[in-house]
């Protein structure tokens, strides 16, 4: 348990001319949910992108559960993975992004088994009694027939959320996941995240709800300019801001 789950050093990322990470290090524990807050544009999104090789690091290092993302070293070189290897080790982490991306012509169930029969290769029974278990941990057992379109928003993004438990990953990324919705659904969403904190899901949480991060986090990370300029307990950040940026960021949000 004392190996991290997550682990970044010095990671650096830039497009084009513009350098959007500057040496991003930090450690997520198992069973840890780390929140990263700060303004858009900060880096918090590309860097969970990074974090299962979306998007390809310029300098630096990443490690989940202790293997290096996207790449292998051979004495001090490194080379990177072959696609279907990055794909396979894509599967044990969970990607929740601000938009659904469902498929819109299958029933929750069936986007839900999709990846763990052919990514995985689940037999479809084993995959549809998982697929049922996980609608259910959301809330959706009612909806196993339901095409995206028949569903809200916030319905959607719990159907999101079953599907990348399906793949019974190791670590669950989520991108701003309850930025798209209206209000007043953005409550069940948080609550789901909420049960998946306390069960022990190690997770990292691009977020605005500040609420959701006072109560479930265990780290909160605060982000501006492609730098880490704060990190602590929420408790300590929310109330005790030592950074200037910190306390101008929270005095507009909180």
């Amino acid at each position: 348990m004392s190996e991290a789950m997550l682990r970044a050093e010095a990671v650096h990322k830039s497009f084009g001319r513009l350098e959007v990470l500057k040496g991003i290090s930090l450690e997520v524990k198992p069973r840890e949910v780390m929140c990263l807050l700060g303004p858009s544009g900060s880096g918090k999104s590309t860097f969970l992108r990074c974090i299962n090789h979306l998007e390809k690091i310029d300098a630096g290092r990443l490690y989940v559960d202790g293997e290096l993302v996207g790449y292998r070293q051979q004495g001090d070189k490194l080379y990177e993975l072959k696609d279907k290897e990055v794909a396979m080790k894509r599967t044990e982490i969970g990607m929740v992004f601000q938009r659904f991306n469902l498929f819109p012509h299958m029933t929750a169930l069936e986007n839900v088994v999709e990846a763990p029969m052919h990514v995985k290769g689940t037999p479809r029974q084993a995959a549809v009694q998982r697929a049922v278990e996980m609608l259910d941990r959301v809330g959706l057992a009612d909806k196993l027939q339901s095409y995206p379109s028949q569903l809200s928003g916030g319905q959607q993004q719990r159907v999101a959320i079953a599907r990348a438990l399906a793949m019974d990953p190791k670590l669950m990324l989520f991108d701003e996941p309850t930025s798209a919705l209206d209000p007043e659904l953005v409550g069940d969403v948080l609550d789901v995240m909420r049960g998946l904190a306390r069960d022990g899901m190690t997770m990292v949480v691009v977020t605005h709800e500040i609420g959701f991060a006072r109560e479930a986090g265990d780290t909160v990370v605060f982000m501006d300019d492609g730098l880490v300029v704060e990190t602590g307990a929420p408790r300590a950040v929310f109330e005790n801001p030592k950074h200037e940026r910190t306390r101008s960021f929270l005095s507009k949000v909180l």
